[in-house]
């Protein structure tokens, strides 16, 4: 009987890894998902109706920034995190010298048909993006970052994102030129937290099952040879 064991896939395996729980996964996750794709937009629309359209912008703003300090404080990934509040300096800006909440809500819907494009280049050019994201839900090792398992599954996932990147900016698009700022909300909400934290668990869960067959052995196998 001869027992064919995993392979090392680098200079690690997978078991010395942290165990990869749902509760230290959202634990780092979460509060970076929850801020961008959710407290802006609740407090642009509240301030809004209150006041007016610089004070909402203005509010929204300071909201992003000021979690997206405190998540640096946490230590998550730098470079995501100025990206996002780059974008929303420009868009408030944008936002402010058109006078027109169209044109503030609507940069985001652009924007995020432009992700849908970079999901698809990414995959294209072998470095999938929601692999790169991946490291603000848990904390991969550069050496099983650059393995093919990590780019086959992360490509795969990258390839669901870019389709709901798309189809939601369009459906975000319609909402806010046919039915306005409230209609543009209620879509934004219903396609934002409940779809993406349904894609995010999905994606995790997939990950997980698929990451953690990679370290287990191979079941036996009858050796036909003898000598």
């Amino acid at each position: 009987m001869v027992r064919q064991t995993a392979t090392s896939l680098a200079p690690g395996r997978l078991g010395d890894l942290p165990e990869p729980t749902w509760r230290s996964m959202l634990e780092r996750g979460l509060p970076q998902f929850a801020g961008e794709a959710v407290a802006p937009v609740l407090v642009f629309y509240a301030v809004w109706k209150m006041w007016a359209l610089a004070p909402a912008i203005a509010a929204s703003t300071v909201v992003y920034l000021t979690l997206a300090a405190w998540l640096m404080r946490r230590g998550h990934d730098l470079t995501l995190i100025a990206v996002g509040a780059a974008f929303v300096v420009i868009q408030a800006v944008v936002g402010l010298a058109s006078h027109s909440t169209t044109v503030y809500l609507a940069q985001p819907v652009v924007l995020s048909a432009l992700w849908g494009v970079v999901f698809f280049v990414s995959i294209a050019i072998g470095r999938p993006l929601i692999g790169v994201f991946a490291s603000v839900w848990y904390p991969f090792p550069a050496w099983f970052r650059a393995s093919e398992p990590y780019r086959r599954e992360f490509g795969m996932q990258s390839f669901v994102w870019g389709l709901v990147c798309l189809a939601r900016a369009g459906l975000r698009m319609w909402a806010l030129l046919d039915s306005g700022v409230g209609g543009f909300v209620v879509v934004s909400i219903v396609t934002g937290t409940p779809l993406l934290a349904a894609l995010v668990a999905w994606g995790i869960w997939h990950a997980r099952r698929t990451f953690l067959r990679l370290d287990e052995p191979a079941p036996e196998r009858e050796s036909s040879s003898y000598g």
